[in-house]
């Protein structure tokens, strides 16, 4: 009895080991099987497209996406990560900006090879450390030179689009294709420094009004003073045609053939009736 056990208990320890080392590429993903041990230690010389695949003792398989990854890095806690991610940007005036970055990328399949080669990690390794760090250095590269009221205000579209390509034209080469920066939510500053940028945005916004309505009775006046002028044309016009003979000739056309049923004689008030 024991001599059928062993053979069996073997059989299952195979099939167990099996199991374990196939591993699967799933759909949107390409895959990177790295060495551990021996001569080929390292990257092994073609990726891996979707499918099962025998992953030995010795060796481990790294999976990069293909498709669009979305990643926040932000104060909330709630977000993808339970720490703070959020990105502190310096100003021009050395005034500390935080705030909550999002990107959105991808992993070029000819290049999983170079892009594991490069920094010898996971995706998300590669997402936490590597792109936020340079996301906030290109983010305060370029802040340098501008206020604070400049990022808190019209200047922030303009900063995150050059981070964008910034940061797109250093990874394309190693791999990664990053398709957008964009801000999530409104910045961070000192309470001080928000309440006197926000006075000001204010104070700049009423005084924008103010020309406007400014502009809008200039406006109106001349529309007004046109209409005036050219209803005091019209009038001189009409006034310089109404000639003596004009008037009798309007008289008559609108003159219904009767005569009138009274009368005023001569320097008199009697009313004379004509029957």
């Amino acid at each position: 009895m024991k001599r059928y056990w062993k053979p069996g208990i073997l059989i299952l320890i195979l099939i167990s080991f099996a199991f374990i080392g196939c591993q699967k590429v799933p759909a949107g993903y390409i895959g990177v099987k790295v060495y551990l041990l021996g001569s080929n230690k390292g990257v092994d010389s073609e990726e891996l497209g979707v499918g099962r695949y025998w992953i030995g003792i010795n060796e481990e398989l790294y999976l990069y996406p293909t498709f669009t990854k979305t990643y926040v890095w932000t104060y909330d806690s709630q977000e993808d990560s339970e720490s703070n991610e959020s990105i502190d940007i310096q100003t021009k005036e050395g005034l500390t900006v935080n705030a909550d970055v999002g990107i959105q990328f991808r992993i070029d399949p000819s290049k999983a090879n170079i892009l594991f080669q490069t920094y010898r990690r996971g995706i998300d390794e590669i997402t936490d450390s590597v792109l936020r760090t340079a996301v906030r250095d290109s983010l305060n590269r370029l802040a340098s030179a501008m206020t604070s009221d400049m990022i808190y205000g019209p200047g922030r579209v303009d900063l995150i689009e050059k981070a964008t390509v910034a940061i797109r034209d250093e990874f394309i080469p190693k791999g990664i294709i990053v398709e957008r920066l964009y801000w999530i939510g409104t910045m961070r500053l000192p309470e001080k420094v928000k309440q006197a940028l926000d006075a000001k945005i204010e104070a700049i916004q009423k005084a924008e009004s103010r020309e406007n309505e400014l502009r809008e009775a200039l406006a109106q006046a001349k529309i007004d003073k046109a209409k005036a002028e050219g209803t005091a044309a019209q009038i001189r016009l009409e006034s310089q045609q109404l000639t003596p003979l004009m008037i009798q000739k309007l008289w008559i056309e609108k003159w219904d053939g009767k005569l009138p049923q009274n009368m005023m004689g001569d320097k008199t008030n009697i009313l004379i009736p004509f029957k």
